[in-house]
This record gives C-alpha cells, structure tokens and sequence, in this order.
C-alpha cells in the first residue's frame, strides 16, 4: 500500500499510482493528493466525474523556453554550492506525439467523454488554418486536458485558466468551443508589476500582463465577491466615511495603488520564493481561491508546479489535488507542505500517488 512519512505536523504517504482513486471517499475522510505523472491519464482515470468544485490552472505558455531551477543540494554534499536542473520545457513541436494526440482527441480514443462536434470541427479547422506547426502542437496537447477538466468539474464549479498573449487567443476559442460560450464570464488581466532593466529595450509596447480565462460549467456557480479594503483616509463622493465591505475588485487586477499584486519573480526579496521559475504570488491564488469556492470545497490544478495553488488551498481550509509529470514539482510541493506545516503548527497529511523521487532524479527527465 506505500509508506508513511511523519514528523509532528505531518503526514505524508507514497501510494503505488496502480491504486484507484476511492470514488466513495467522504469529506469526513478525504486526505489530499499530489499526483506524479501525465494529467491527462490522471484526470480521465482517477478523478470521477462531477467532482471537484474549482479548476485552477498554469499550463506551459508556449514560450518557446526551457525553464530551470536552482537548488541547494543536500546537506553534507558540495556544501555552499547550488546546482540547476531544468523544471520543464515550454518548447513545441509537431511530430508523431502531436499527431497521436489530435487523432485520438478528434476519435474520442484517449479522453473519458466524447469530443462535441464543434470541438471536432474547431480543431479540423485550426489545423486547416496554423498547419502542424508548433501552436497546434501546444493546442493539441491541452485541448483533450481541458475536455477531461469539464468532466470532473461539478456543474457549480470554476475554472481559472492562467496564460499570456502567446496563445491566449486560440485557448479563448479551444475554452468556448469547451465549456460553451454562454459560460465565458471575464477575461482577467493581471499586471505582473513595474518594467526594468532588459525590458525597457524593447522596441514597442512592453508586455507587463497576464491574462487568466474565467469560466464556469454552467450559470448557476459560487462567487464571492472580494474587495479591496478602503484606506483609513478614504472618503465616499460626499465626503463621508464608507461603512461598506470596500472596493469591489474588477477584472483588471494589480492596476491600481490600493491593489498591489506584483508578481514575486520581480521582487528580489521575496520570501515566497522557492526558485521554481514560473512561481506565482500566493495571493494571486488567495484572490481566486476565495472567490469561487468554499470551506470544505476540493480544489484541483492539473500543472501544480511549485504547489502554490495547493498551499494557499491548505491554508485556506479546502481539499486539494495537484498534478505534476516532473519529479522535481512533486518534490518541490512536498517539501514546502512540510515546512509551511512547521511554520505555522497546522497540520498537512497528503498522499503523494506514484513514484516520488529525489530532487537529483529531476535531471533524468531534462
């Protein structure tokens, strides 16, 4: 059945990823689960139908980058040294793994539910128009992902999908064709924070945002309303102090002094940061989290990365599942569980499904 790892404030098992996902499993007895390995097997072979409450995700942005990370290495081994390894590639190509993806999207053969025919058409069409090319390589890969994330969410639920202009457009049209147009209800943008050094140099308008897709499965879902608490000088159009909750948080985020959500990658102190080079701000997932969920609600990111959705999930008092196909994210996210549990004194007991490796085992998918 796997082992138990334990200290005070946590406990931690590895479960054989052969092992099914228990479909009857109670709130009562639920116990969060970091999976290691392809989601799109994850997703169409543990997790059941209307089950979970909000989707969070940060897929690969089609960069064309490889990304990678520096670590410390153990203690007692090139003390005081650093060593890097790379996180993932955000690099595609059309190939035969491409192809064999497509086909088996358009033939219904690898995704739990059938394609709708406008899904079928959408992606005949694209690849009439891009060609097999890199972008419908990227676009073949997430859309049969997006297609099993519809089928797992509950109709009351969200989901958040994080991108940038590279291939926000054509993931705007592949969500549509998904989660139906009528579902579509903001397209967010987050400015990541102040412009410097390099980017300055650019000829043209400088990119400084993010753009995160909001949906949900059908009209009836949960929403609260979040707001930006009013400073202690700020006063109502007739002069009055304001006894209300705030100000209401539009869709344009970290636009404005009273909301400051800078992205942690240009803060150089920022003790968030555990070096995973696509690390989000914990409030960024706070915001989110708390908008379209509840106490007791199962959040899932399907690319978890450096776990902050799941952190901020843990913190906030909801049920998780993170997946990650690199051996370093799930070691990552496991150890700053652990040491978050440490830190504060609450309690983290998660499995981690599949074989869970070292960081050093990291090199071997680079």
């Amino acid at each position: 059945m796997g082992n138990f790892i334990s200290d005070s404030n946590t406990r931690v098992r590895r479960v054989d990823i052969t092992l099914p996902l228990i479909m009857s499993e109670s709130i009562r007895h639920w116990k969060n689960k970091l999976y290691f390995g392809d989601n799109l097997e994850i997703l169409r072979d543990k997790i059941p139908d209307n089950s979970v409450d909000l989707i969070y995700l940060d897929p690969p942005f089609k960069s064309g980058k490889d990304y990678n990370i520096l670590f410390q290495p153990e203690a007692g081994k090139l003390k005081g040294a650093t060593a890097q390894v790379k996180a993932f590639e955000d690099t595609w190509t059309w190939g035969l793994e491409a192809e064999g993806t497509y086909e088996g999207l358009i033939s219904s053969k690898i995704t739990k539910v059938k394609p709708n025919q406008r899904l079928i058409e959408l992606m005949k069409a694209m690849r009439s128009y891009l060609g097999e090319c890199s972008m419908m390589a990227y676009l073949s890969m997430m859309a049969p992902r997006l297609l099993e994330m519809k089928r797992v969410l509950k109709d009351t639920g969200s989901i958040y999908l994080h991108c940038d202009p590279t291939a926000s457009h054509y993931l705007k049209i592949l969500m549509d064709a998904i989660f139906g147009i009528e579902n579509f209800r903001n397209e967010i943008v987050w400015r990541i924070g102040w412009v410097s050094g390099f980017k300055t140099q650019k000829k043209g308008w400088i990119r400084n945002h993010d753009i995160l897709l909001y949906y949900t499965k059908s009209e009836k879902f949960t929403f609260n309303k979040q707001y930006i608490p009013y400073s202690p000088d700020y006063r109502r159009r007739g002069g009055g102090e304001s006894k209300g909750k705030g100000i209401p948080i539009e869709d344009t985020w970290n636009c404005r002094s009273e909301d400051r959500l800078d992205s942690i990658m240009i803060m150089s102190f920022s003790k968030e940061k555990i070096g995973y080079p696509t690390q989000k701000p914990e409030k960024l997932l706070e915001r989110i989290i708390k908008a379209s969920s509840n106490e007791g609600d199962l959040v899932l990111d399907p690319f978890c990365g450096s776990g902050t959705t799941v952190a901020v999930a843990e913190r906030l008092g909801r049920r998780w599942i993170g997946i990650d196909i690199t051996y370093l994210a799930i070691d990552v996210i496991s150890k700053r569980l652990k040491e978050s549990a440490k830190r504060t004194g609450r309690s983290a007991d998660f499995e981690i499904y599949g074989e869970s490796k070292d960081v050093y085992s990291s090199k071997k998918t680079s």
